[in-house]
């Protein structure tokens, strides 16, 4: 399996953010993983790049526990949260370049694979910029840029929509489904639209545990709505 979650708790003080879920991601799978705020999507994304340490449970990515096995865990794994962290002062190539570094590549592979990033990406006018001179939609495009380019077989994308434009949405998107070949991609939202452009399956989590896990194809054949279906298990 690509992600398999296994009984994962996050417990601060009283309150659990996630209470017990399990779920699977197979190779290939492109899953939306849905809920109101303060659901625990976020918190799951965390434990699973290895940001955050689960109270109990396990999780496991490309095969590696993210708790015993963290650094192989985290090279299998693109990573684009939700504010995604950019460093402002640094031109686009120069930061893909140094993030290229940051995961073992050097010479003519780290060249070739930056310049590949620039075009999938869409940056070819905006690589001899400042990161803080981009437009948020162009921002989002260099943190893409960033989780896809060390080639990883796991993405995990944090509301990569949240605050851009119709049409910047559209091109994320593209861009989602284009990268996202032959790898497997969970990636929250709140846009439904977007689930059902992309989706393979839609796991919905609420109050810390998954109350529906199911293939895009049997929601529709239950003659509601996305978005009837999410208002119905979230009380959204």
């Amino acid at each position: 399996m690509s992600i398999q979650v296994t009984n994962l708790t996050k417990v601060y003080g009283a309150q659990r953010a996630i209470d017990g879920i399990s779920f699977t991601l197979r190779p290939g799978e492109i899953v939306g993983f849905l809920g109101p705020n303060g659901a625990g999507k976020s918190t799951t994304m965390k434990i699973l790049t290895g940001y955050l340490k689960a109270s109990s449970g396990s999780a496991q990515v490309a095969d590696f526990d993210v708790a015993e096995q963290p650094m192989p865990a985290r090279r299998s794994i693109g990573y684009l949260p939700e504010h995604n962290p950019l460093y402002l002062d640094m031109y686009v190539r120069e930061f893909l370049q140094f993030s290229g570094k940051l995961y073992g590549l050097s010479g003519d592979s780290l060249k070739s694979r930056v310049d590949e990033m620039v075009r999938m990406c869409g940056l070819e006018s905006e690589k001899h910029k400042k990161i803080g001179q981009l437009s948020k939609g162009y921002r989002q495009r260099v943190g893409l840029a960033q989780s896809f380019l060390h080639d990883p077989s796991v993405l995990i994308l944090d509301e990569p929509t949240t605050g851009l434009d119709p049409n910047q949405i559209l091109e994320i998107r593209d861009l989602i489904r284009t990268a996202g070949k032959n790898k497997t991609v969970l990636f929250s939202t709140h846009i439904m639209q977007e689930v059902e452009a992309l989706c393979d399956r839609v796991i919905i989590i609420n109050k810390g545990k998954v109350v529906s896990d199911s293939s895009l194809q049997t929601l529709r054949e239950s003659g509601k709505s996305l978005e009837d279906i999410f208002r119905s298990l979230t009380g959204a």
